[in-house]
């Protein structure tokens, strides 16, 4: 019998199709060579006592940026193989020639030549003793190479994983049976040898890793460095780590010389005295660090059937959660309005410690009475109109008092959203 795959997808059928069922890619489907009957595989199967295995060496190799090495949990682990994601033209290159200055580390670049590279190394300062480049992207030629080197580097750097190919799979470099392939590759040589691997993966139109979505599962940290290309603010997340958090955040500014860390807890607020119609400023914890954030919001008239809901910034569906909760606790007819909700420095806020802030800031907006000066909110908002605490609620209180905050709203003084509609009289 024989059998279809298609070079897109890797899906397979019995018979030809024009277009592929799974991928809905026309005139993929290739006749799959025909296989005599399987040998008996030459490898031995090994069992190991766990008790028996070295541990990995103590401690970490540290890149030298803080704001990094705090992602990842302190530094790097032998044999770590971690995917970096983000839109094209955030900084993903630049982070890695700014931070992997201090190790031994080969670039294998199938999108920029080695010339770019360096002029983009000079201008930001970058000293490149430490660099070697490759532009060869047949996983076969990397793997071989990598042999010849050995101990000779310290990391690997793969820009970008959609350019690597196998010579052993008929489809174009990208497509998803490329990527297992060579990914896998890779993931072995660097358990094997202990070396350290950085894996470029770009982000598509979408927000989803392109191609390789079904690759997180097999490395070990999973990077994303976010942030508008108008904005100059930077956030670098772990949403996968094996070896260490994934609740904290590393937070750099780009500037003319490159990515600058910030530690600043009140980098994302330009003036927390200043009052304004539907602004208020919220805390929350990334990780072990508390943040100050600015929401705005604009409550409009409508005269559309269905009003508009346009949010930036926070999620979306959990923004409609809230407006739904203030339309029935505090009696404020959102159905008549078009709600704007943006938050301020091109970054997203992810926690639940900012519901408070957003409900504060939509009265503001809807009575056009600013909220009072240096009020910081923090607090979960539930279905019944309660606010709960937060995580690490007291330490983000604790640093908002020292920083001069006056007038802080959380769970020990608002147990309901009632409560704000007082804010506005005062």
């Amino acid at each position: 019998m024989s059998l279809f795959i298609c070079s897109k997808c890797g899906y397979g059928s019995g018979s030809w199709m024009g277009k592929c069922p799974d991928c809905g890619e026309w005139n993929t489907l290739v006749a799959a060579q025909n296989q005599e009957k399987k040998k008996k595989s030459s490898l031995k199967f090994e069992v190991t006592k766990l008790s028996a295995i070295k541990p990995l060496a103590k401690g970490r190799k540290k890149t030298g940026t803080f704001e990094f090495d705090r992602v990842l949990g302190g530094g790097f682990i032998e044999g770590e193989v971690i995917l970096l994601t983000g839109e094209p033209g955030v900084g993903k290159s630049t982070l890695l020639l700014q931070s992997l200055v201090n190790l031994r580390t080969l670039y294998v670049s199938g999108e920029e030549a080695a010339e770019q590279i360096k002029e983009r190394a000079e201008r930001l300062k970058v000293d490149l003793e430490n660099f070697s480049f490759s532009q060869t992207t047949e996983i076969e030629s990397i793997i071989e190479g990598l042999d010849q080197l050995k101990s000779k580097i310290d990391v690997l750097v793969i820009d970008s994983i959609q350019t690597v190919y196998s010579n052993s799979i008929d489809s174009s470099s990208g497509s998803i049976s490329q990527l297992k392939e060579t990914v896998s590759r890779l993931i072995s040589h660097a358990k094997k040898n202990k070396l350290i691997i950085i894996i470029v993966g770009h982000i598509t139109k979408e927000g989803e890793i392109a191609g390789p979505k079904a690759l997180e599962h097999l490395v070990d940290c999973v990077i994303s460095f976010e942030g508008e290309k108008i904005s100059h603010h930077r956030l670098l997340r772990a949403t996968k780590n094996r070896f260490g958090p994934t609740d904290e955040i590393g937070i750099f500014e780009m500037k003319q010389q490159g990515l600058v860390e910030v530690n600043d807890p009140l980098v994302f607020l330009e003036d927390k005295g200043e009052i304004a119609v539907g602004k208020a400023i919220v805390g929350i914890n990334e990780g072990k660090r508390p943040l100050f954030f600015e929401i705005q919001t604009l409550a409009s008239p409508t005269f559309l059937a269905n009003p508009r809901r346009v949010v930036r910034g926070l999620d979306y569906n959990k923004v409609l959660l809230l407006l739904a909760v203030i339309r029935k606790y505090l009696g404020i007819p959102l159905d008549r309005f078009d709600i704007y909700v943006n938050v301020i420095g091109g970054v997203t806020v992810k926690t639940p410690a900012s519901d408070l802030g957003l409900v504060a800031s939509v009265i503001s907006s809807f009575k056009n009475t600013p909220l009072p000066k240096n009020s910081l909110f923090v607090g979960e908002v539930g279905l019944l109109g309660e606010v709960r605490k937060t995580y690490f609620e007291d330490k983000i209180i604790s640093e908002a008092k020292r920083l001069g905050f006056k007038n802080i709203y959380s769970s020990n003084n608002t147990k309901d959203i009632k409560l704000l509609k007082t804010l506005l009289t005062k």
